[in-house]
């Protein structure tokens, strides 16, 4: 029964990791939009990832999500060889598919993708249910804490991650969320694999 727990954790733990993961690509590509912008600015101080502005969904967000990140597959060896510079050409061409799904351009399509994307690392693969990722990641800390088995090495480099998990996450501001994207969980997956 244990082993079936920790595998539970490492299923929540790679969720989450995806989760993060797919927001991040976000906004890397929005960042490499805004490039010209930064370099009239002056560089930007490293700090946290950006904060997700948090909206409420609506079913028709999550339908153009879904719409979208197909489309956006189709274009995955555009936006990889582009790697952090987009042109305007690229740029209209993402923006295209954002109106194409009901979104003002792609940044509008990014807000919603990294909401859904929050939502979804709560959502457990197996049954469906939702569990506060920042809880998982504490509960993760405290049983890696706990695992003798690991070599110290080990340990400190899982440590770090979850605690990096932990620093990127934020609290879900709207509840209501959580059922949408249970309601499309299985469609998400798909479009993301």
């Amino acid at each position: 029964m244990k082993a079936s727990g920790f595998s539970s954790t490492v299923t929540t733990v790679r969720r989450v990791a995806m989760a993060l993961a797919c927001a991040m690509l976000g906004f890397a590509v929005l960042a490499g939009a805004m490039e010209p912008v930064v370099a009239q600015q002056g560089s930007p101080s490293p700090a946290a990832p950006p904060e997700i502005k948090q909206v409420r969904l609506t079913e028709k967000h999550v339908t153009g999500f879904l719409g979208a990140q197909k489309d956006l597959v189709a274009i995955t060896s555009k936006l990889e060889a582009a790697g952090d510079t987009i042109d305007d050409k690229l740029q209209k061409e993402l923006d295209d598919i954002g109106r194409k799904h009901a979104f003002k351009d792609f940044a509008d399509f990014e807000e919603i993708r990294a909401n859904v994307m929050m939502v979804l690392a709560g959502i457990d693969p197996d049954n469906g249910e939702y569990s506060d990722p920042i809880e998982l990641i504490k509960k993760d800390i405290e049983a890696i804490k706990a695992d003798r088995t690991l070599s110290a090495e080990d340990r400190k480099a899982q440590l770090e991650e979850m605690d990096d998990a932990l620093k990127e996450m934020q609290p879900l501001k709207y509840k209501e969320n959580i059922d949408i994207v249970k309601k499309y969980a299985k469609q998400i997956d798909d479009v993301l694999k």
